[in-house]
């Protein structure tokens, strides 16, 4: 029985309509995406102008004819009640409604009609299928957060029981939290791992200091998929030397979709499909393919809210080798709100400060995580978790090269914790921006 699907159509998701229409658009040629693309796009603009009082107050001036017409959306414009934002026949009751993670700064909540969700499952078991996986019958080892109040926690216990998964805690990252999982691994024929990245990281760092391929525990795993957090190109090689199988890295957000899946030829193949994503400049104008600018997505197919020219706060490359049925995200650079503001005016992405350290402070196993703050536009802080208190002269070494790639006068500062704060969804930001806007 194929429990997933059922579940999905018992709460009024048409999947099998979905899974139709997918396939539809899919066997749109090369040659007709295009004028495919230009009639998705004008329709849905077309829909909220007539039946979205929110939308026709800021898209009162666009022309059809003209994209650059269409204004960019921001998360704050989306930031008032949401009975206000849906279109006309629309409501929380007939409607997939749900929250973001709040991972940008501006959290929201936002609603997609019960076809458009749909399509979401649709394009989500289509990508996994690439790999083999099903989610009607693939046993899935979860590594995500979870509600921490009763009823929350036993939702999402149910639906962990109707999609075929068994959830690990991302909160406890100990040996001995870790030693009980293995057991699971050792009793239940998982074929797949699905999570955060930075908490299945931790697992395989485990894995490593315990000289265990987890395949040798559970052969019936054959891949592992990482989502919501940056993956590291040394951190893929960690976790498939450990796992014994090929890494994939999903990229989404919840008010949208799936936007991009790496496919079974490494690319991170952008999902266009159901989303026009666009590469702009601080202008609002596209970029070539090849340079990198913000990412501002399209939902071509929900009606209940608009997403139209919607400025995710991500920063990302599309390869030179994209089309516009199959663009590919060559690089996915950070978020916008990942920027650090230097005391000359200079700006860096927060990660970079990630690269710096990591390089450094990991290399002998001795740190398991850490995180980088920025106090104040001279004054950066190194929060990290680890077996003993670095020495003085790695944090001199850190030092120098922060200075290095930056500039002379950055103060670094560190500070050892038992356990590094993670959101309540269970994420790890790697860079963290103390700084008001406006004091940038």
């Amino acid at each position: 029985m194929r429990v997933f699907d059922w579940t999905l159509k018992f709460n009024g998701f048409p999947i099998d309509k979905a899974k139709t229409a997918l396939q539809q658009i899919q066997n749109v040629s090369e040659a007709n995406y295009a004028s495919y693309l230009n009639q998705k796009k004008k329709e849905i603009v077309a829909y909220h102008l007539k039946n979205n009082t929110s939308y026709k107050s800021i898209g009162g001036n666009i022309n059809l004819d003209d994209w650059s017409s269409v204004p960019i959306m921001t998360k704050r414009d989306l930031q008032q009640p949401l009975h206000l934002r849906l279109s006309d026949g629309f409501s929380v009751k007939n409607c997939y409604v749900n929250k973001t993670s709040g991972s940008s700064g501006d959290p929201f909540i936002f609603a997609k009609d019960k076809f458009c969700h749909a399509l979401t499952w649709a394009i989500i078991q289509n990508r996994f299928g690439w790999f083999g996986l099903d989610f009607n019958s693939s046993k899935q080892a979860r590594f995500y957060g979870i509600p921490l109040d009763k009823k929350g926690y036993y939702k999402e216990r149910i639906k962990d029981v109707m999609s075929n998964r068994f959830r690990f805690s991302v909160f406890d990252l100990s040996d001995q939290a870790f030693e009980k999982l293995l057991e699971k691994f050792k009793a239940k024929p998982f074929e797949y791992i699905n999570g955060y990245t930075s908490a299945i990281v931790q697992f395989a760092k485990f894995l490593e200091r315990k000289k265990i391929i987890l395949t040798q525990l559970c052969p019936s795993l054959t891949a592992c998929v990482v989502t919501s957090e940056m993956l590291f190109e040394d951190d893929k090689l960690l976790l498939e030397e450990w796992f014994g199988v090929p890494v994939v890295n999903e990229y989404g957000a919840s008010e949208l979709d799936l936007i991009a899946f790496q496919n079974p030829n490494g690319q991170w193949q952008v999902n266009s499909e159901t989303l026009f994503v666009e590469i702009l400049d601080e202008d609002n104008q596209p970029r070539p393919y090849g340079q990198e600018g913000r990412i501002v997505i399209t939902s071509l197919y929900n009606k209940a809210h608009p997403f139209i020219r919607y400025d995710i706060g991500d920063i990302g490359v599309l390869s030179k080798s994209s089309s516009l049925k199959l663009p590919i995200l060559e690089k996915l650079i950070g978020r916008t709100n990942d920027i650090a503001v230097l005391p000359s005016g200079k700006k860096a992405a927060g990660l970079t400060f990630y690269y710096i350290t990591k390089a450094l402070i990991e290399d002998d196993g001795n740190v398991k995580e850490f995180v980088i703050e920025q106090l104040k536009p001279d004054i950066f802080k190194v929060r990290y978790t680890s077996h003993q208190e670095l020495s003085e002269e790695k944090k001199s070494r850190v030092k120098e090269e922060i200075i290095r790639y930056l500039e002379p006068g950055i103060q670094v500062l560190f500070e050892r914790e038992i356990v590094l704060k993670r959101s309540k969804g269970g994420k790890l930001k790697q860079f963290v921006s103390s700084i008001k806007p406006e004091d940038r």
